[in-house]
């Protein structure tokens, strides 16, 4: 039997991943992986860096991690402005030298979106009216000739699965600690989980079997809005509190 913790999209908040590490100390765990998106946020960037940094956990880059490094600053989101305001040089050579995907001897495969993209959305379409869930056949074209029984994804911050009949299960555990957005990429759109709580995934290997949980955990989510206020965040405030954009 093997079990795996599952995280991704942490956006620097501290509480949240002290929350999720606690939980998953508390349910057992052989391993952990770290999906991306890690530093950048309205909270604490740098240190989330060295919380995760000691931890040394298999972790690969996601697309803000990408941004931070190799966007100029005026073209940055506000999110991304503060990570690299905030992380200090060995920080940023340590999310540098991240790959953008890995796999692990299970058969696993770690991405941030997709194989092919670190900002495509493996579980969810994007269109002109917002969000749906993905067809069959948009999994299955993302996933294309990916040889791995599992994929592990993140980048929207919603949990889900998705099995495929002729290829990987699918899996995002969502946000440990950021529960709703807006973006305008391809069309205006929000996500939103329902809720404040951290979010991660537990896999358990039996066999040639694999069972999930998608797991949220509460934290001081009032703390961590009152934080990103006092950045200048509101927007990331109430997504905090509630898990909604409005």
């Amino acid at each position: 039997m093997t079990r795996i913790a599952v995280l991704s999209d942490i956006h620097g908040n501290l509480a949240a991943l002290d929350a999720v590490l606690a939980d998953a100390e508390r349910r057992g765990f052989d391993s952990m992986v770290n999906l991306g998106d890690i530093c950048s946020g309205g909270l604490y960037p740098s240190e989330t860096a060295d919380r995760l940094m000691a931890l040394n956990l298999p972790t690969i880059r996601g697309n803000h991690e990408r941004q931070v490094l190799t966007s100029s600053t005026e073209h940055m989101g506000a999110s991304d402005r503060h990570a690299r305001a905030s992380l200090r040089a060995d920080q940023l050579a340590w999310l540098a030298q991240l790959p953008e995907a890995l796999r692990l001897e299970d058969g696993i495969l770690m991405v941030h979106g997709t194989p092919r993209s670190d900002v495509e959305y493996f579980l969810h379409t994007v269109e002109e009216t917002g969000l749906r869930p993905a067809t069959v056949d948009e999994v299955r074209e993302r996933a294309a000739a990916t040889r791995a029984a599992v994929i592990v994804c993140g980048h929207t911050h919603l949990p889900g699965l998705f099995q495929l009949d002729d290829g990987p299960f699918i899996i995002n555990p969502g946000s440990v600690g950021l529960p709703a957005y807006d973006d305008d990429r391809p069309h205006p759109h929000v996500v939103e989980a329902g809720s404040p709580h951290a979010r991660y995934a537990m896999l358990e290997a039996r066999g040639s079997d694999w069972t999930v949980d998608l797991i949220a955990v509460p934290y001081d989510w009032e703390g961590a809005a009152r934080t990103a206020e006092a950045n200048g965040r509101p927007d990331w405030a109430r997504a905090l509190r509630t898990g909604r954009v409005r």
